[in-house]
């Protein structure tokens, strides 16, 4: 069993239009997709893809929170959330050829004390029959910066491995507790440190900071050059190849899912990166967000190049 947690759940929006984006005036949706929204929920349907149970945990409230329950149970996924009074964000992302993609993402309504220590109280029984825990996404209002810190501490004493997928002083915070595996990207990297990211060895010198911290495995995304994972073997680069992205919101969380599996499977690093680089690449050629085809992965998990940047970590 994995077990994603996403405490800023939402119901995403995916407006497709036929025509480019003029602000101040009236735009007609050619189509329009509802998904049980937020990181890790994006992380659980890949999961549930790549064959593995999963169970969905976090927050939710009103009409948009029991609707984002029972799109889940649509999609066969089980789930244990902490239920709110407040009402489950909403979050639109707008895909046009003239723009791409354009996201309006609601902050989530405030939660109180003692709804957030409901969750952490429950959290050990939520986690009990987990392999691997995946953290990830924001924060509703109201809640701790360190709740990521305790419920990593409570996971590890549990004896689970847990991955980070967050930014700000959730990720600050959450790096004291060293989860198994964390993947910032180059803007959390610059916030983490307070420095500007110039070219692709300032990536890898700070990335080996990171590890330095007592994290395993750290693993940045490069976009469309793959991604790059720092761990005790080495620093390596998994590279896809060139591709026309159709949708490549939530590939980040692809990856996450793709890793978590990997880490319940017990893959090697070189292996786990292969798959997670072939998940996400599948996932941005997928319309639909947290979604792949099983076909398109499979064939390029053959493409993927697996590249030595250095043998030995410099700290």
């Amino acid at each position: 069993m994995i077990t994603t947690v996403t405490l800023n759940a939402s119901i995403d929006k995916a407006y497709f239009m036929d025509s480019r984006i003029e602000n101040g005036t009236v735009m007609r949706v050619a189509s329009c997709r509802n998904t049980a929204g937020g990181k890790g929920l994006n992380v659980a349907r890949i999961i549930k893809l790549c064959g593995e149970n999963v169970q969905a945990a976090g927050l939710a409230g009103g009409f948009n929170g029991a609707y984002l329950e029972s799109m889940l149970e649509r999609d066969g996924i089980s789930r244990q959330f902490v239920h709110i009074q407040g009402e489950t964000r909403s979050c639109i992302n707008i895909l046009d050829e003239g723009y791409g993609s354009t996201e309006y993402l609601e902050p989530g309504c405030p939660v109180t004390k003692e709804e957030e220590e409901a969750f952490l109280k429950r959290f050990p029984e939520i986690i009990k029959d987990s392999e691997v825990v995946t953290i990830s996404g924001s924060v509703p209002q109201g809640v701790s910066k360190d709740i990521y810190e305790k419920m990593i501490r409570c996971t590890k004493e549990a004896g689970r491995k847990v991955i980070l997928d967050t930014s700000g002083e959730l990720l600050k915070n959450g790096l004291k507790a060293c989860p198994d595996m964390v993947k910032p990207n180059k803007d959390e990297i610059e916030a983490l440190f307070g420095i500007q990211v110039n070219g692709f060895e300032d990536v890898v010198s700070y990335a080996g900071k990171i590890y330095g911290m007592g994290i395993p495995y750290v693993v940045i995304s490069l976009g469309k050059d793959g991604a790059l994972l720092v761990c005790s073997e080495g620093i390596f680069q998994g590279r896809p190849p060139e591709v026309k992205a159709v949708n490549t919101v939530g590939c980040g969380d692809s990856m996450v899912g793709a890793f978590a599996v990997a880490l319940e499977r017990n893959y090697g690093p070189q292996e786990a990166l292969k798959f997670a680089v072939a998940t996400a690449t599948a996932a941005a050629l997928s319309p639909g967000t947290g979604s792949f085809e099983e076909s398109v992965q499979q064939e390029l998990a053959g493409r993927i190049q697996i590249e030595t940047i250095e043998s030995k970590v410099r700290i």
